[in-house]
């Protein structure tokens, strides 16, 4: 038997993140079953699942892209990014926890993988996980972790990797089972926390890398469960009012400062709950539970940079399914949308869309809004207001439509190409709160750019431009200055794919020639064989082009 390593090296960073993933394979089902908390919706396990084979594949990349041969890659760079691929593959409250305690052993192991930095690194990833999360709840994984940290600092002073490890375990063992004490609602069902049994399942993973050998005993259940099958839930679903939290769930990466961060924690935290925000340097996972998911991703977009946009819908009745089904009764829907152009006009009017021309220099009113509102003749309503500057009319023109009873989902697109990406995937004949959750996805997984004539001599974030020449903005800001519209084009097109994208959008004002959307088309086409390309004429008062990735 071969004898346990003295130090996490990069060998046994990979051999923990594989047994972690094929341990959570096994009992991904199992975990699945008792998540009541915070949300009943029984996807614990598999977002756990997904979270550490985002990190496991993180870290084969490392040593795939490594020479081969005799040498292996640097410990520090495996454990960061073991970190970095649970941090953008987060998925669900628990997998975002998760990643936020990998980053925080990270930071602590990339300098050095003995016993005392495993100790120091147990301390720090239990001390981030807390910080990351608005309104830490104990009975929760929090609580496990914290146990977990305190048994590693516990074992024996000169006490070797393998019984630091050991202690980390057997104390969160200890601390999961007594989450039914400490937190009611696990108490009620007869379970314990499902995140906190995916904690021990990785602690149990880090235990078998290093002292070769799987921890000895069956999955720890509360009593009244089960090892192994599925638990009594009778308690949680019964007592729990699906309908008294949040509707969805809101998860996407963000590209901000730490400044911006601090300000989207304060609004998303008066939006709804289940806050947790991770990460640094720059890119951040964000998880939160509302009921407006369209103001979640909007307060993302005003930080910074959002993309890999998830919108989930609780679907309440699902968990009410087993006592009698429900039927909905068919809804009139209508969509209303701001519109730049004459040609954007008929387009989304054949969409069905109800339309709002906005004329150079003289944005639509609220009234206006409420106006078109009311032409729809529709008991429900999505409204896309198509321009950041319009988020404030668009929210008081959607009031005074709720209070003349109409039901209004604002979707805070900031660009015409936002709002032609969320009018394609609108169905009315699905669910009222789906289909927002489909068009709010659609629009905020578009970036959207466009192309302007400089008026006069100024100062942008991208230099200085002279009256005449054409300037490139991607989502709002100035990022190109050329001296033509197809070269400009060309560069921001090359800007926005090189974060990838499916699907590009042109919309050509009116005095662009038709020749210029067969050269991008053809750009597009060359650089990116995978990406496909949609064109339309925005006809007059449209700027000479506007562009969207999805």
């Amino acid at each position: 038997m071969p004898q346990p390593p003295d130090a996490l090296d990069a060998v046994a960073v990979r051999t923990w993140c594989s047994l972690a993933l094929d341990a959570l394979g096994r009992e991904r089902e199992a975990i699945d079953a008792i998540n009541v908390y915070p949300v009943a919706d029984g996807d614990t396990g598999t977002n756990l699942y997904l979270t550490v084979e985002s990190a496991a594949a993180a870290v084969e990349a490392v040593f795939a892209a490594h020479e081969t041969g005799t040498t292996v890659p640097a410990p520090a760079d495996v454990v960061r990014a073991m970190a970095h691929g649970a941090l953008i593959g987060a998925r669900g409250n628990s997998g975002t926890i998760l990643a936020q305690l990998l980053r925080g052993m990270a930071g602590v192991l990339a300098e050095a993988g003995d016993a005392d930095h495993l100790r120091r690194a147990l301390a720090e990833a239990a001390a981030s996980a807390r910080l990351a999360v608005a309104h830490p709840v104990e009975g929760t994984v929090l609580t496990v972790a914290t146990a977990a940290a305190e048994g590693a600092g516990a074992a024996e002073p000169g006490a070797g990797l393998t019984a630091v490890a050991a202690a980390a375990y057997a104390g969160a063992c200890a601390a999961l089972a007594r989450t039914p004490e400490r937190l009611a609602v696990l108490g009620r069902a007869g379970v314990v926390d499902a995140g906190g049994q995916g904690l021990v399942t990785v602690l149990g993973a880090l235990l078998e890398a290093v002292g070769g050998r799987a921890p000895a005993g069956p999955v720890l259940r509360a009593p009244g469960g089960t090892s192994g099958g599925t638990p009594p839930l009778t308690g949680a679903c019964a007592e729990a009012d699906p309908e008294g939290g949040p509707a969805f769930e809101v998860i996407y990466l963000l590209e901000a400062s730490d400044e911006a961060v601090g300000r989207l924690r304060t609004r998303l935290d008066a939006l709804g709950d289940c806050l947790v925000v991770v990460g640094g340097d720059g890119l951040w996972n964000v998880h939160v539970h509302v009921d407006d998911a369209g103001a979640a991703v909007e307060a993302g977009v005003e930080a910074g940079r959002p993309h890999r946009i998830r919108i989930t819908h609780f679907a309440a009745d699902r968990m009410r399914a087993h006592r009698e089904p429900v039927h909905r009764e068919p809804a009139q829907r209508a969509v209303v949308v701001v519109v730049p152009g004459d040609g954007l006009l008929g387009l989304c009017a054949e969409a069905g869309a109800t339309t709002v021309l906005a004329r150079p220099g003289e944005p639509p009113a609220s009234g206006e809004l409420v106006d078109a509102i009311r032409r729809a003749h529709a008991r429900e309503v999505v409204l896309l207001p198509n321009d950041a500057e319009l988020r404030h009319t668009a929210a008081a023109a959607a009031e005074q439509a709720r209070a003349e009873g109409v039901r209004v989902a604002l979707i805070p697109t900031r660009a015409a190409v936002q709002g032609i990406a969320a009018l394609a995937v609108h169905e009315p004949g699905r669910g009222f709160d789906e289909d927002v959750v489909a068009m709010t996805a659609a629009a905020g997984a578009t970036r959207y750019a466009e192309l302007a004539v400089a008026e006069r001599q100024s100062w942008t974030t991208a230099g200085i431009c002279q009256a005449g020449d054409v300037l490139g903005l991607i989502d709002g800001d100035i990022a190109v200055i050329g001296n033509d519209v197809t070269g400009t084009a060309r560069t921001v097109l090359d800007r926005m794919l090189s974060a990838g994208g499916e699907l590009v959008t042109l919309v050509l004002g009116e005095e662009v020639p038709d020749a210029l959307a067969g050269v991008l088309e053809e750009h597009v086409r060359e650089g990116h064989l995978a990406v496909d390309t949609v064109i339309y004429r925005g006809g007059p008062r449209t700027t000479p082009l506007l562009i969207g990735v999805e």
